[in-house]
Protein backbone atom coordinates (compact mmCIF):
# COMPACT_ATOMS: atom_id res chain seq x y z
CA UNK A 1 0.00 0.00 0.00
CA UNK A 2 1.24 3.54 -0.92
CA UNK A 3 2.18 6.30 1.68
CA UNK A 4 -0.72 8.35 0.02
CA UNK A 5 -3.01 5.34 0.60
CA UNK A 6 -1.99 4.56 3.81
CA UNK A 7 -2.70 7.94 5.16
CA UNK A 8 -6.01 8.37 3.40
CA UNK A 9 -8.53 10.26 5.94
CA UNK A 10 -11.60 7.98 6.76
CA UNK A 11 -13.72 11.10 6.76
CA UNK A 12 -17.01 11.73 4.47
CA UNK A 13 -17.00 8.92 1.55
CA UNK A 14 -16.68 11.82 -1.04
CA UNK A 15 -13.89 14.11 0.29
CA UNK A 16 -12.02 10.79 1.00
CA UNK A 17 -12.17 9.99 -2.19
CA UNK A 18 -10.81 13.15 -3.61
CA UNK A 19 -7.98 13.55 -1.74
CA UNK A 20 -4.45 11.78 -1.04
CA UNK A 21 -4.43 11.08 2.53
CA UNK A 22 -2.84 12.76 5.88
CA UNK A 23 -3.11 13.46 9.63
CA UNK A 24 -5.30 16.22 7.46
CA UNK A 25 -7.50 18.93 9.18
CA UNK A 26 -9.66 19.85 7.26
CA UNK A 27 -11.16 23.65 7.09
CA UNK A 28 -8.19 25.55 6.98
CA UNK A 29 -6.75 27.46 4.10
CA UNK A 30 -3.74 29.12 2.96
CA UNK A 31 -3.60 32.76 3.60
CA UNK A 32 -4.17 33.72 -0.07
CA UNK A 33 -7.26 31.89 -0.67
CA UNK A 34 -8.34 33.16 2.80
CA UNK A 35 -7.50 36.64 1.38
CA UNK A 36 -9.36 36.21 -1.85
CA UNK A 37 -12.56 34.37 0.01
CA UNK A 38 -13.30 36.92 2.33
CA UNK A 39 -13.17 40.10 -0.22
CA UNK A 40 -12.54 42.48 2.33
CA UNK A 41 -8.73 43.29 2.77
CA UNK A 42 -6.29 40.59 4.13
CA UNK A 43 -7.20 38.60 7.64
CA UNK A 44 -6.38 40.24 11.18
CA UNK A 45 -2.93 38.82 12.08
CA UNK A 46 -1.22 39.20 15.51
CA UNK A 47 1.91 41.01 15.88
CA UNK A 48 4.34 38.72 17.74
CA UNK A 49 6.29 35.96 16.16
CA UNK A 50 3.71 33.76 15.79
CA UNK A 51 1.56 35.39 13.29
CA UNK A 52 -1.73 33.96 14.23
CA UNK A 53 -4.09 34.95 11.14
CA UNK A 54 -7.68 34.39 11.06
CA UNK A 55 -9.34 32.65 8.38
CA UNK A 56 -12.47 34.38 8.08
CA UNK A 57 -13.74 31.55 5.27
CA UNK A 58 -13.26 28.98 8.17
CA UNK A 59 -14.83 31.04 11.14
CA UNK A 60 -14.20 29.14 14.31
CA UNK A 61 -16.61 26.07 15.61
CA UNK A 62 -16.58 28.08 18.80
CA UNK A 63 -15.53 31.55 18.83
CA UNK A 64 -12.52 32.20 20.39
CA UNK A 65 -9.95 35.23 20.41
CA UNK A 66 -6.57 34.91 18.91
CA UNK A 67 -4.23 34.11 20.98
CA UNK A 68 -1.57 36.24 22.63
CA UNK A 69 1.50 36.73 20.76
CA UNK A 70 4.12 38.06 23.47
CA UNK A 71 7.06 39.23 21.87
CA UNK A 72 9.19 37.23 24.14
CA UNK A 73 7.39 33.86 23.76
CA UNK A 74 7.66 31.59 26.85
CA UNK A 75 10.03 28.31 27.67
CA UNK A 76 8.76 26.81 30.45
CA UNK A 77 7.05 23.73 30.29
CA UNK A 78 3.38 23.61 30.82
CA UNK A 79 1.35 20.47 31.97
CA UNK A 80 -2.50 20.13 30.27
CA UNK A 81 -4.78 17.20 31.19
CA UNK A 82 -7.33 15.86 28.89
CA UNK A 83 -10.58 14.33 30.92
CA UNK A 84 -11.72 11.63 29.08
CA UNK A 85 -14.76 9.06 29.72
CA UNK A 86 -11.84 6.33 29.47
CA UNK A 87 -9.67 7.99 31.60
CA UNK A 88 -7.40 11.28 32.24
CA UNK A 89 -4.66 11.71 29.47
CA UNK A 90 -2.20 13.79 31.12
CA UNK A 91 0.15 15.84 28.81
CA UNK A 92 4.04 17.72 29.07
CA UNK A 93 4.16 20.76 26.39
CA UNK A 94 7.03 21.97 25.52
CA UNK A 95 7.64 25.62 24.65
CA UNK A 96 11.15 25.49 23.79
CA UNK A 97 10.34 22.89 20.74
CA UNK A 98 7.10 24.65 19.97
CA UNK A 99 6.64 27.96 21.50
CA UNK A 100 3.51 29.10 18.80
CA UNK A 101 1.92 25.41 18.96
CA UNK A 102 1.65 25.79 23.09
CA UNK A 103 0.64 29.02 23.54
CA UNK A 104 -2.14 28.25 21.16
CA UNK A 105 -3.03 24.87 22.86
CA UNK A 106 -3.02 26.44 26.55
CA UNK A 107 -5.22 29.54 24.95
CA UNK A 108 -7.87 27.05 23.50
CA UNK A 109 -8.01 24.89 26.67
CA UNK A 110 -8.28 28.20 28.71
CA UNK A 111 -11.10 28.92 26.30
CA UNK A 112 -13.23 25.68 26.83
CA UNK A 113 -12.85 25.20 23.26
CA UNK A 114 -11.92 21.49 23.94
CA UNK A 115 -14.71 20.80 26.59
CA UNK A 116 -17.41 18.40 25.75
CA UNK A 117 -15.53 17.35 22.27
CA UNK A 118 -15.17 14.01 20.48
CA UNK A 119 -11.62 12.34 19.30
CA UNK A 120 -13.15 11.72 15.50
CA UNK A 121 -10.47 9.81 14.22
CA UNK A 122 -8.02 6.90 15.11
CA UNK A 123 -5.91 4.54 12.78
CA UNK A 124 -4.68 1.06 13.70
CA UNK A 125 -1.52 0.91 10.12
CA UNK A 126 1.40 -1.08 10.66
CA UNK A 127 2.97 2.30 10.78
CA UNK A 128 0.31 4.97 11.53
CA UNK A 129 -1.16 4.69 15.02
CA UNK A 130 -2.97 7.72 16.28
CA UNK A 131 -5.75 9.12 17.96
CA UNK A 132 -7.11 12.50 16.42
CA UNK A 133 -8.81 14.95 18.68
CA UNK A 134 -9.44 18.92 18.38
CA UNK A 135 -12.75 19.58 16.39
CA UNK A 136 -15.99 20.96 18.65
CA UNK A 137 -17.96 19.99 15.13
CA UNK A 138 -17.11 16.44 15.66
CA UNK A 139 -16.65 16.31 11.84
CA UNK A 140 -12.84 16.39 11.17
CA UNK A 141 -13.30 19.30 9.51
CA UNK A 142 -14.13 22.17 12.01
CA UNK A 143 -11.04 24.84 13.82
CA UNK A 144 -10.53 27.72 15.39
CA UNK A 145 -11.22 30.41 13.40
CA UNK A 146 -7.37 31.39 12.50
CA UNK A 147 -4.13 29.40 11.42
CA UNK A 148 -0.30 29.92 12.41
CA UNK A 149 3.00 28.46 11.49
CA UNK A 150 5.13 24.95 11.80
CA UNK A 151 7.40 24.20 14.27
CA UNK A 152 8.40 20.92 12.40
CA UNK A 153 10.59 18.71 14.59
CA UNK A 154 14.64 18.40 12.91
CA UNK A 155 16.14 15.49 15.24
CA UNK A 156 13.18 12.39 14.35
CA UNK A 157 15.10 9.58 13.76
CA UNK A 158 14.67 7.49 10.46
CA UNK A 159 11.37 5.42 10.07
CA UNK A 160 13.20 1.70 9.84
CA UNK A 161 13.72 1.08 6.05
CA UNK A 162 13.62 4.64 4.89
CA UNK A 163 17.49 5.63 5.21
CA UNK A 164 16.36 8.47 3.21
CA UNK A 165 14.75 10.28 6.18
CA UNK A 166 10.95 10.48 3.57
CA UNK A 167 9.42 9.38 6.72
CA UNK A 168 10.44 9.73 10.02
CA UNK A 169 9.74 7.95 13.57
CA UNK A 170 6.82 9.85 15.69
CA UNK A 171 7.21 7.53 18.44
CA UNK A 172 5.00 6.39 21.35
CA UNK A 173 3.56 9.07 23.31
CA UNK A 174 4.08 11.82 21.58
CA UNK A 175 1.54 14.97 20.69
CA UNK A 176 1.42 16.39 17.36
CA UNK A 177 -0.20 18.95 15.11
CA UNK A 178 -2.58 17.87 12.36
CA UNK A 179 -2.77 20.04 9.24
CA UNK A 180 -4.36 20.79 5.77
CA UNK A 181 -0.79 21.78 4.76
CA UNK A 182 2.45 23.95 5.48
CA UNK A 183 1.37 26.42 7.99
CA UNK A 184 -2.38 25.72 8.51
CA UNK A 185 -2.19 24.89 12.02
CA UNK A 186 -5.59 24.86 14.20
CA UNK A 187 -6.75 23.03 17.08
CA UNK A 188 -6.83 19.72 15.71
CA UNK A 189 -4.31 17.03 17.04
CA UNK A 190 -3.09 13.57 17.57
CA UNK A 191 -1.90 11.25 20.33
CA UNK A 192 0.88 8.73 18.84
CA UNK A 193 -0.19 5.38 20.77
CA UNK A 194 2.64 3.52 19.01
CA UNK A 195 5.60 4.09 16.73
CA UNK A 196 4.43 5.63 13.82
CA UNK A 197 6.17 6.60 10.33
CA UNK A 198 5.64 10.03 8.98
CA UNK A 199 6.53 12.40 6.42
CA UNK A 200 7.79 15.21 9.21
CA UNK A 201 5.29 17.57 8.68
CA UNK A 202 3.70 17.91 11.80
CA UNK A 203 4.40 20.03 14.94
CA UNK A 204 5.32 17.84 17.52
CA UNK A 205 4.67 20.12 21.12
CA UNK A 206 4.52 17.83 23.71
CA UNK A 207 3.98 14.00 24.90
CA UNK A 208 1.44 12.10 27.27
CA UNK A 209 2.08 10.48 30.19
CA UNK A 210 1.72 7.15 30.95
CA UNK A 211 -1.23 7.07 32.31
CA UNK A 212 -2.45 8.82 29.72
CA UNK A 213 -1.13 5.63 27.30
CA UNK A 214 -2.43 3.43 29.24
CA UNK A 215 -5.92 5.01 28.31
CA UNK A 216 -5.05 5.00 24.60
CA UNK A 217 -4.37 1.62 24.46
CA UNK A 218 -7.66 0.80 26.13
CA UNK A 219 -9.34 2.65 23.32
CA UNK A 220 -7.04 1.21 20.68
CA UNK A 221 -7.73 -2.25 21.85
CA UNK A 222 -11.64 -1.66 21.46
CA UNK A 223 -11.09 -1.47 17.86
CA UNK A 224 -12.04 0.86 14.48
CA UNK A 225 -15.94 1.50 13.69
CA UNK A 226 -16.24 -0.97 10.52
CA UNK A 227 -18.25 0.18 7.80
CA UNK A 228 -21.70 -0.91 6.67
CA UNK A 229 -21.76 -4.12 4.68
CA UNK A 230 -17.61 -4.25 5.09
CA UNK A 231 -16.82 -7.34 6.74
CA UNK A 232 -12.67 -6.31 6.64
CA UNK A 233 -11.87 -4.55 9.89
CA UNK A 234 -10.76 -1.01 9.19
CA UNK A 235 -7.84 0.95 10.24
CA UNK A 236 -8.99 4.45 9.28
CA UNK A 237 -12.16 5.49 10.83
CA UNK A 238 -13.97 6.63 14.24
CA UNK A 239 -12.91 4.58 17.26
CA UNK A 240 -15.29 1.94 18.04
CA UNK A 241 -14.96 2.86 21.58
CA UNK A 242 -16.67 6.85 21.51
CA UNK A 243 -13.47 9.07 23.02
CA UNK A 244 -15.22 11.80 24.68
CA UNK A 245 -13.01 14.82 26.02
CA UNK A 246 -15.48 15.96 28.87
CA UNK A 247 -13.14 18.72 29.99
CA UNK A 248 -9.74 20.00 29.40
CA UNK A 249 -6.97 21.86 31.45
CA UNK A 250 -3.88 23.58 31.96
CA UNK A 251 -2.24 22.04 35.39
CA UNK A 252 -1.14 24.48 38.19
Amino acid sequence: MSDRALLRLAARAAVAAAMTGSLVAFGVMPASAATDAAGDGPPRTTKGPCHYTETPDEPAVRKVPLPPDPRRTPTRRVSAVLETNHGDIGLTLDPVKAPCTVQSFVHLIRHKFYDVTSCHRMTAYDRLKVLQCGDPGFTGEGGPGYRYKDELPVDLPPWPGTPTGERKTYARGVLAMANAGPDTNGSQFFLVYGDSGLSPNYTIFGTVDAAGLAVLDRIAAGGIQPAPGDPTPPVDGKPALPVDIDDARVGR
